[in-house]
């Protein structure tokens, strides 16, 4: 028996799903609204009969974040997902301007490529399968090397229940051989005609420059800014709230605090009353040491884990009942770690005197996560307006960076595509939802007739006025008769000389 490489093997495999995925496109192209959402449907109800069990295996596969906090995620990527969605048209006509006469017309855009992270692995896959099916698409989906087990089981359910409403078969897969070799083979593949990818920079930068087009998120490193008229005790609150969600696994999580001089005693005294820890500098240092290497790269042994665990690895206890680790930091960049991007429960520390020194060190420390995500906590609302300014494509006010950015706790789109625009490398700044799988075509009638725009054309460039030294017009000459006029008039032939003279000089 003849036996073939793995990474040829996985090619092969590869293939063959996109070439199934094309097939299964093709056909739920033609569904109906009905069709559609009675998949929908279906896939909603498996989603969140198995939400519980996705999560457990999401966490042991990966040890990554909390089980209960997990199945929320996956019920964000379902049921809540689903409310906000079900009355959205992806189908036929989906605006029309009677005015203009201009019709938009929705068409699905064939197979599409989803990314998975291993901080999302099951309800990023649930969140991609509903939006792909929900504007007519089918996906195919490859794993993190970490997450494949619980991804490939939930895209299982996914495509499971899919086809169990009237799916074509096919129209929701995974990779079974997750190789390099197999994942660039898709990006590549003819049949895909768009990459959502979530995940790590590497794996965006990759879905970026594989010649197709592509949905990406950059990292995220949100400051969360407590001004002075804050409600000091609701803010940490939120902050913690969000930070401890799923350990800090969600790319909107606030990555650093920002307070003023004047509310610093009342912030720090309002963390530690719910469960913040203030590390020494020393302590600082040692968890640091643990959580990056090579620089800032965040080391996954430490990712979405609590702050008991990282403090004991770091060699010191902290008091019963800690959530967050919080270390002060002099600066951004170099030799301040905390500064960047850190999905666990620890956060950095920054003291400033007024909100434009705060103003520039957000700009500072966004240019780590830019064009994701900032957190304001305020009563004054020009304020708000100042802040609004700072690259980051979700302003969150008054509420967590995780449940806010993801549309938990705020009205934007419930997403785990999470677009940074251009500051960021993103073609997307909003969160990402079924329209932006859609081809949407312009049906467009005719207003004016295009010989009578000819004719005003003409009409309006049919004479020249040429104005005298007293500035009013002294003649009206047809194109024709400009050298007759010229040759005839002596004085007029002297002006236009005088005009290009002063031109040239």
């Amino acid at each position: 028996m003849e036996m073939f490489d793995k990474d040829l093997t996985s090619i092969q495999h590869a293939r063959d799903l996109a070439r199934k995925g094309k097939c299964a496109a093709n056909k739920i192209s033609e569904y109906t609204e009905e069709q559609i959402d009675k998949i929908i449907k279906n896939m909603v109800r498996v989603a969140n009969k198995n939400e519980l069990c996705l999560a457990k295996m999401a966490v042991e596969e990966t040890g990554f974040g909390k089980v209960e906090d997990k199945a929320f995620k996956n019920h964000l990527a379902s049921t809540v997902l689903y409310d906000s969605i079900k009355d959205m048209k992806t189908i036929g006509v989906i605006e029309e301007d009677e005015a203009k006469k201009v019709m938009c017309i929705a068409e699905p855009m064939g197979l599409i490529l989803g990314i998975v992270p291993s901080t999302n692995p099951t309800s990023t896959a649930i969140f991609k399968s509903i939006i792909a099916v929900k504007s007519r698409n089918a996906i195919v989906f490859t794993p993190h090397p970490s997450a494949q087990k619980c991804t490939r089981e939930a895209v299982k359910l996914m495509c499971e229940a899919a086809v169990e409403a009237g799916a074509p078969d096919c129209i929701i897969s995974c990779l079974e051989m997750c190789t390099m070799e197999a994942t660039n083979e898709l990006m590549k593949a003819p049949e895909v005609a768009l990459i959502i990818a979530t995940g790590g920079p590497g794996m965006v930068k990759a879905a970026y420059s594989s010649g197709k087009p592509a949905l990406g998120v950059g990292a995220g490193n949100s400051p969360a800014y407590i001004e002075r008229t804050a409600n000091i005790e609701k803010a940490v609150e939120n902050i913690i709230a969000s930070k401890t969600f799923d350990n800090g696994t969600i790319c909107a999580s606030e990555q650093s605090i920002i307070c003023e001089e004047c509310n610093e005693a009342q912030v720090i005294k309002e963390f530690e009353k719910q469960g913040g820890y203030f590390m020494s500098e020393e302590e600082t240092k040692k968890v640091c040491e643990l959580l990056f290497k090579q620089g800032h790269t965040m080391n996954a042994k430490f990712v979405g884990r609590s702050a008991e665990v990282i403090a004991e690895a770091a060699g010191f206890k902290t008091p019963y009942g800690t959530k967050v680790l919080i270390g002060r930091q002099k600066g951004v960049g170099a030799g301040n770690p905390l500064s960047y991007e850190k999905l666990t429960t620890v956060l950095g520390f920054y003291v400033t005197k007024d909100w434009h020194e705060a103003c520039e060190l957000s700009i500072a420390l966004l240019q780590n996560g830019i064009g994701h995500t900032m957190s304001i906590h305020t009563e004054d609302l020009d304020i708000v307006r100042k802040f609004a300014k700072k690259p980051a494509s979700r302003i969150l006010v008054n509420t967590g960076g995780s449940q806010g950015g993801t549309g938990a706790s705020t009205g934007l789109m419930p997403s785990f595509t999470l677009g940074c625009g251009t500051w960021g490398g993103s073609s997307v700044s909003e969160n990402v939802t079924p329209m932006h799988l859609l081809n949407i075509k312009r049906v467009a009638f005719g207003l004016i007739d295009c010989n009578k725009l000819k004719r005003e054309e003409e009409k309006e460039y049919k004479g020249i006025t040429v104005y005298g030294s007293e500035g009013r017009a002294d003649k009206t000459l047809e194109k024709t008769s400009i050298e007759k006029e010229l040759v005839e008039n002596p004085e007029l032939l002297k002006l236009m000389e005088e005009i290009l003279a002063s031109i040239k000089g």
